[in-house]
């Protein structure tokens, strides 16, 4: 029942998850395209085959051979056959808002001004619409999604009141309030409700002896008697009621440790008139301290039939727990989901490694751990409401057999997801928007064409978008057929969209047949060539004394005629091309575009290709077959008999190209590759390699050029046997050589060394001449002197001598 259950639950999800690895708009075949494999015999079954197939209608468009089913192809293939744009059928979908209510926006100065009730706030858009859908053609539409500020709130806060519970419970009597006062910085409209749960009322979960049934505790404990869940408090926005309701509460006891919280929670979620759930966020507060009973452990206590999933409350305590087993986890979540209920497990260190197990299976629940009295239980809500309010998950309904869906999210910062993670964003704030591109895609025609609706709905939020869906399983053309047309031989069938739909138990192109004369000898005889034994040429099968042409596994190459001997895939081919790609292949024979000739079309009547510089075909020396001239002038060569290479001024000429080319240098190396690519060039090491005249077939001339530097280059100018001119260049320079620098500076610095001593010898020797000339005059006028010995008179001398009159000379 346990994996029943998760199955049931898991198929949309799976179903999504092969939509995302397998593109939606093809189906791909291992041979042909799937509107060939589909060998339809009427139109509505070739749109099922894939959205690239269309149907032929025009009437005379089969040739000869060719069954119904070649109606059915690709459409560029149709109209390559001759098939015109108004014959071909080729219906496609298309998509309809029906409803587009604007998501909310409102600032916080608004919020205070206009109360708006819950259902006037849309967070979701849009609201309704159709879509039509054609075989393996995706629909594609932007959902877009706004937190609504000031968003309702609805928190139930469900306790578990065994035993080892009684020190929480004196910490959750004045909860409401509190709460209360921390929720109201979240929303002005907040409610808040109250149950509690213990245990199933049989053996082995609880003593039924009636002591304990009145008193489950040991020694002087005054407890209340054992019960599966009590709804103790109906949503309300009066916290101090929710104080004293709770304060009136007494713990009760087990025997043992898991508790039945799961009987509690699916209560919760399917009895939303006793619990007071209005559509807005519902949040089920879950608090205890020990781990939890699930499908099959009903088994111990007798009780073996599954979890019914309904209300059984009555004076707002649950009657059937002895009755009905614990429900399993994929039906908790199931019913979670329905209701829109987003789940906070507050539970001790001890157990959660377990809860958060569950969180993993449960879409949009928190875990938070409860201190050992529950003193922490506020923050605990604030910080798991900010979490799940954060992230948005959508959902969809189950989707019918044959359609897939496929998510794209674009969310905060420009973070695009596809797949699983293409189904949420993370880390919204509110009044932040974030939009889904999603694309629904049908194969075939589901449900026989009749109109389906899914719903997709973020995950904890009431609003959701309806979907309906049509799927085009019939062309247009079908709604002006025949019924036993005449067309139809007799009336054997029904004549719609330029072919017969032959009745059941007839066959052939116009339902000529009865399907028990289908193989008889007399009408294969009408399928022999010239009364050869291969019945249609060994290339299609006898049908009503007709031949129907078998199909080839490349959808582009068929049989046809009347016995299926012509083909157009057999003809003779040019450059691996059949026709040389100009033209169309007709029962073995090309047929040839215009200005292309040949049996294969690969000679053109074009002559353009065939004129030179002067306007001349060929340049008058040579004659133009198929687009290549012959030159008739054996000195002339090249594509239009331009070329000379014997004739003078060709290294001239082309010496800038070659230089540019080889070297990288002169006047057209910065041009070089657009205008001197009109050769192949081939260098050499030296001018030994350079092709001679006398081995070559062709002419080849020999060039000499000087470039700015006086560097000589040798190259040789050719046009092969393939009107490829060649150029063989010497890959390096010859310049003249240089003078030796070394000695040169060494003799420069020694001659100026030389020259500067020599210079200084010279300046001392004219120096030394110079001093002793002067000498010489100086000692000439000394001997020629003649002094004058004489006092002068008025000379006195500075010295007085002074005698001491006492002085006796001792």
């Amino acid at each position: 029942y346990e994996r029943y259950s998760l199955l049931t639950l898991q198929g949309p999800c799976c179903t999504s998850a092969l939509s995302d690895s397998v593109p939606p708009l093809f189906v791909f075949h291992p041979e042909g395209n799937e509107c060939i494999n589909a060998n339809a015999k009427y139109c509505g079954e070739c749109i099922q085959a894939g959205a690239k197939c269309g149907w032929c209608t025009d009437p005379d468009f089969l040739k000869q051979g060719e069954t119904v089913s070649t109606r059915c192809d690709e459409l560029q293939s149709l109209q390559k056959r001759g098939c015109a744009d108004a014959m071909i059928e080729n219906p496609r979908g298309g998509q309809r808002i029906l409803k587009n209510k604007m998501v909310t926006n409102r600032s916080k100065g608004e919020e205070r001004r206009e109360k708006l009730r819950p259902e006037d706030i849309t967070q979701i858009q849009p609201q309704k619409l159709s879509l039509t859908l054609r075989s393996g053609e995706p629909q594609s539409f932007d959902l877009k999604f706004k937190r609504a500020e000031d968003y309702p709130i609805d928190l139930y806060y469900l306790m578990d009141l065994s035993y080892s519970m009684k020190d929480d419970l004196e910490n959750v009597k004045n909860l409401g309030t509190s709460l209360m006062l921390e929720m109201s910085k979240i929303t002005s409209d907040f409610r808040i409700g109250f149950g509690s749960f213990v245990e199933k009322t049989v053996m082995p979960y609880i003593s039924t002896t009636p002591a304990k049934l009145l008193n489950p505790c040991t020694g002087d404990q005054n407890c209340t008697s054992p019960f599966s869940y009590k709804n103790v408090l109906k949503l309300t926005n009066d916290g101090q009621k929710f104080n004293t309701l709770v304060g009136q509460q007494h713990i009760s006891g087990n025997l043992d440790s898991p508790e039945g919280g799961f009987d509690a929670i699916m209560q919760v979620a399917v009895c939303g008139e006793q619990i007071g759930w209005r559509n807005v966020t519902r949040l089920l507060v879950f608090s205890t301290d020990a781990g939890f009973h699930f499908a099959g452990d009903g088994k111990l206590g007798g009780i073996v039939l599954p979890n019914d999933g309904k209300c059984h409350l009555e004076n707002n305590v649950y009657t059937m727990s002895h009755y009905y087993d614990y429900p399993s986890i994929a039906h908790l979540v199931q019913k979670l989901s329905d209701n829109n209920i987003q789940t906070i497990f507050a539970v001790t260190e001890e157990f959660q490694p377990v809860y958060k197990e569950l969180k993993n299976l449960i879409p949009k629940s928190a875990v938070g751990t409860l201190s050992d009295n529950s003193s922490n239980v506020i923050n605990l809500i604030i910080d798991a409401y900010n979490s799940l309010s954060s992230e948005v998950i959508l959902e969809n309904s189950k989707l019918p057999e044959g359609v897939s869906i496929a998510y794209t999210s674009r969310c905060k910062n420009g973070v695009v997801s596809e797949g699983e993670n293409g189904r949420k964003c993370s880390n919204i704030s509110i009044g932040d928007e974030v939009t889904f591109s999603i694309s629904v895609t049908a194969k075939g025609c589901p449900k026989q064409g009749k109109s389906e609706t899914i719903k997709i709905k973020p995950l904890g939020f009431t609003e959701e978008v309806e979907i309906t869906l049509h799927f085009i399983c019939e062309c247009e053309c079908h709604k002006d057929g025949v019924k036993n047309s005449n067309l139809c031989h007799f009336g054997n069938g029904t004549y719609e969209c330029g072919a017969c739909k032959c009745n059941e138990g007839r066959v052939g192109r116009q339902c000529e047949c009865s399907s028990n004369e289908v193989a008889t000898e007399d009408m294969d005889r009408t399928c022999r060539k010239d009364n050869g034994t291969d019945i249609c040429s060994n290339n299609g099968d006898c049908v009503c004394g007709t031949c129907e042409c078998k199909k080839r596994d490349n959808p582009e190459e068929r049989y046809s005629g009347q016995y299926c001997e012509c083909d157009n895939f057999n003809c003779d081919r040019s450059g691996n091309k059949l026709c040389g790609g100009h033209g169309r292949c007709e029962c073995r024979v090309c047929i040839c575009d215009p200005m292309w000739t040949g049996s294969a079309c690969d000679c053109s009547l074009d002559t353009s290709t065939c004129l030179a510089s002067n306007k001349q075909i060929c340049n008058g020396r040579g004659k133009c077959e198929c687009g290549t001239c012959k030159c008739t002038d054996a000195k002339f060569q090249g594509p239009t008999c331009e070329t000379c290479p014997t004739c003078p001024g060709v290294c001239a000429e082309h010496k800038e190209c070659v230089q540019c080319r080889a070297f990288g240098t002169g006047e057209k190396k910065d041009v070089c590759e657009q205008k001197c690519n009109d050769f192949k060039l081939i260098k050499v090491k030296d001018r030994d390699k350079l092709p001679q005249p006398n081995d070559a077939s062709y002419p080849v001339m020999h060039c000499k050029e000087r470039d700015a530097n006086d560097c000589w280059f040798y190259y040789t100018y050719a046009v092969n046997n393939n009107t490829e001119t060649e150029v063989h260049v010497v890959d390096t320079l010859d310049c003249p050589a240089g003078p030796d620098i070394i000695p040169i500076v060494a003799g420069v610095v020694a001659g100026i060394v030389l020259i500067g001593l020599a210079l200084l010898l010279i300046w001392k020797l004219l120096m030394i001449i110079h001093d002793r000339r002067e000498f010489a005059k100086f000692e000439k006028e000394k001997m020629n002197a003649k002094w004058d010995t004489g006092e002068n008179p008025i000379y006195k001398s500075a010295v007085t001598t002074v005698v001491n009159p006492k002085y006796e000379g001792k």
